[in-house]
Order: structure tokens, then C-alpha cells, then sequence
């Protein structure tokens, strides 16, 4: 059981949520960061990469930047953009991109279910990265932007998402970007009840995204023993049928020496190389290579069959495992500076973009991973390759934060 609660959150005032909330902190660089945070002192950028407040060059893991980063939370919260809610309570989060809608329940969940499998996991963390996360929430007393976790749909938990959402929402803006969000609160007791009781029910939950924020967490609560509000951490929890998944495709800054024409040689050895093909594939067991200003298409030769474990199957395995280990002499992509990752919400564009500057030398397009796969392989206790997922769209931070000390 993975012990989803109702928290007393700290949230924006509705007016304001518009200019606070921000996309998360690991989808941009500082500078990037500094530019969209310009002339809005409200942004929550100031909190979660405070780093643009100090001058350019600044190491963002400098004890200064941590510090910056409360005293910058700490003058939201006492200008009353940021305001407590009175007692504990779940919150419902509504995304519309395009003609995709998803809307989580915004709870706390236990870190100590977290830490016994109870909320599964399928990617490996950085302790560099970790212990960033630790400092700053360290630094903040607080968690500011939640872990986007999923569930095996459940029709007790959609109808009580449904019949809370019938109503008007608290908190209703569109982001720059285009996306909408939207939140309410379940203030009836016997909802948030119902809710929790449904939650109890469920054997799993899985992390989506994430995964430092919730191993810092885990981190934080055991030094402190669980005081205050640190045994829990901050969620947003979906039903996986909710979810939109876009690939992550993969840049090489050089050939290991080959032409183009010697790279496509070795690939016809290992894939099936299809001339102006589509950039972005239309199904699993397809690739798109982008090289000299021509897009091709791999089509897995011969079609690929059901492996032992299911991570073996996924198409971000195969091109790792098939293509750029043996092909570009890269056997551990989470370290190669040779090897570059690209979020998919940028495009097959980007990835032309960036070979035809001269940045790297070819790219490799994908099909999405499943939210199926995910589950699958989390089931098995297997861990996914770096990078294959780009959950789309990203929770906001600063839309819901939990403080620790004394917080329910």
C-alpha cells in the first residue's frame, strides 16, 4: 500500500497563478531560466533555479544560490502570493494541451512505501542530482514541485476526479506556453475520505517523473526521522490510460571515425536503411536517423522477438544496445559527453537544427515508449535507459507545495 494523504498545502492566490507557476526546474538551463523569469519577480523561478538572481556564471550548487532560493520563497509566502490552505485536504490538477486533457490527484505520498517498493520505480538516479534536491529542500523546509506518479486505472477514483470536477475550478490560467491548468480542492470530508480509502485499495503506484525529487525526499525523512511533514512527499497521481508519453531521441557529435556513407553501410548490417523516410517513426521497431541533411528510416531486421525481460524489447534499448554501443563505441549513455538527448515536446526540427549548425554529427528519432512498457518493466524491477520517457505536460512548480516542519 503506498499511504496517499491529504495534505494542508501552500498554494498561489488565484490571481496570481498565472505569473508564479513555473515549468520544472530540470527542463531548462539557467539562461533559458533567467530570460523567462525577467521583469516577473513573482516567478517561481526564483525559487527552483535561484541562480538567475546571482551573476551570470554562478555555480548553481553554490551554497549562495540555496539560500537565495529561501529567501526568495520565504518573500512570496510573506507577501501573501503563496497562502496556506487552512487544513489538510486533496487537490485535484487539471493539464489541457491541444486536444489532451489529464487531471492527477494532488496528495502526499509515504516515503517509507516509496523506499520498500510500494512506489515503483524505473530509472536509476544521479547522486550528484539527488544531492542537489536534498539542499534545496533542505534550504526551503519545504518540497515545491511535486512527483508526477501514475496508477492502474481505478473506476472508483475516476468517478470521485469526475464528480469533484463538475464544478467550477479554484485556480483557472493558461501558461505562455499554451497549456491550461487547473485546480480544486476536495474540502467535503467524506470525499477526501472516499479518496483515501480508494487509494487503499491499490497494491502499486509508479513513478512517472521524478524520480530525484522522490529519492531526495525519501533522503530527507530519514535524517529526520519522519518529523513533521517530512515522512510524506509531494505527488500528482494520474490513471496511467491519462497519460501522453513523447520519445526521447538521441544526438551523436561525431561517427567513431566513419563517413556518412560507411555509417549507413554498418547500419544496413543491423536494421533495414529506408531512404526519406518520415523524421518521426510511426510505430515501435522503427528509427529515424537524420544524417547529412537526409532523414531515413531503420525498420529491426528481423522483426524483433518477446525477450526475457522487458526492457530488452524497448526501441531505446535496441538503438543502444545495436546501434550505438557496437556502431559509435558508446557503452554507457549516461556518461558519454559524445551522446546528447532531446525531449520530444522540441521536435523532430530540433534534432535538424542541430546537425545542420554543426553541433552534432547525426540523430536518432523515436517512437514513444508505452505507459504499458513503463509499468511492465517497473513490475519486473528492471530499470529503463536514461532518457526514455518525456512525460508531456509537465506539472507546474509552485502550483502546490508541502511544507515540512509541522506540516500534516
Amino acid at each position: 500500500m503506498a499511504d496517499i494523504q491529504p495534505f494542508a498545502a501552500l498554494r498561489p492566490r488565484p490571481e496570481l497563478a498565472a505569473q508564479i507557476c513555473e515549468l520544472p526546474y530540470d527542463v531548462m538551463s539557467s539562461e533559458e531560466a533567467r530570460a523567462l523569469a525577467a521583469h516577473n519577480p513573482l516567478s517561481f523561478l526564483h525559487v527552483s533555479k535561484p541562480e538567475i538572481d546571482l551573476p551570470p556564471g554562478t555555480d548553481p550548487y553554490a551554497s549562495m544560490v540555496y539560500a537565495r532560493g529561501r529567501e526568495n520563497f520565504q518573500r512570496l509566502i510573506q507577501q501573501t502570493a503563496l497562502v496556506p490552505d487552512p487544513a489538510p485536504a486533496y487537490h485535484l490538477y487539471r493539464q489541457v494541451m491541444g486536444h489532451h486533457a489529464q487531471t492527477g490527484i494532488v496528495a502526499v505520498a509515504s516515503c517509507e512505501a516509496y523506499l520498500a517498493g510500494a512506489i515503483k520505480k524505473h530509472e536509476l538516479t544521479r547522486v550528484d542530482k539527488e544531492d542537489d534536491r536534498v539542499r534545496h529542500l533542505e534550504a526551503l523546509d519545504a518540497q515545491t514541485g511535486p512527483a508526477f506518479l501514475l496508477y492502474r486505472a481505478e473506476p472508483a477514483l475516476e468517478d470521485l476526479v469526475a464528480q469533484a470536477t463538475a464544478r467550477p475550478p479554484e485556480i483557472d490560467f493558461v501558461a505562455a506556453d499554451g497549456v491550461r491548468h487547473s485546480s480544486w480542492t476536495l474540502r467535503d470530508a467524506a470525499l477526501n475520505e472516499a479518496v483515501r480509502a480508494a487509494f487503499e485499495r491499490l497494491p502499486t503506484l509508479y513513478i512517472a517523473d521524478g524520480h530525484h525529487r522522490t529519492a531526495a525526499a525519501a533522503r530527507v525523512s530519514r535524517q529526520r526521522r519522519g518529523a513533521g511533514g517530512s515522512a510524506h512527499f509531494l505527488a500528482v497521481i494520474f490513471a496511467h490510460t491519462q497519460l501522453q508519453i513523447l520519445p526521447y531521441h538521441r544526438v551523436l557529435a561525431d561517427l567513431n571515425g566513419l563517413t556518412p556513407n560507411e555509417l549507413l553501410v554498418r547500419l544496413a548490417g543491423v536494421w533495414r536503411v529506408v531512404p526519406d523516410a518520415p523524421p518521426q517513426p510511426l510505430r515501435q521497431s522503427t528509427l529515424g536517423l537524420y544524417l547529412a541533411g537526409r532523414w531515413y528510416g531503420l525498420e529491426s531486421q528481423p522483426a524483433p522477438t518477446t525477450a526475457a525481460r522487458p526492457v530488452q524489447n524497448l526501441d531505446v534499448s535496441r538503438l543502444q544496445h545495436e546501434i550505438i554501443a557496437p556502431i559509435f563505441g558508446i557503452a554507457d549513455p549516461r556518461t558519454s559527453p559524445r551522446l546528447g538527448f532531446v525531449g520530444g515536446i522540441r521536435g523532430t526540427g530540433e534534432l535538424e537544427r542541430l546537425i545542420d549548425r554543426g553541433d552534432y554529427a547525426c540523430a536518432f528519432s523515436l517512437f514513444p515508449t508505452s505507459v504499458e512498457d513503463l509499468m511492465s518493466i517497473a513490475d519486473a524491477g528492471e530499470i529503463m535507459p536514461p532518457k526514455s520517457t518525456w512525460f508531456e505536460p509537465k506539472l507546474r512548480d509552485g502550483m502546490f507545495c508541502h511544507r515540512l516542519e509541522g506540516a500534516s
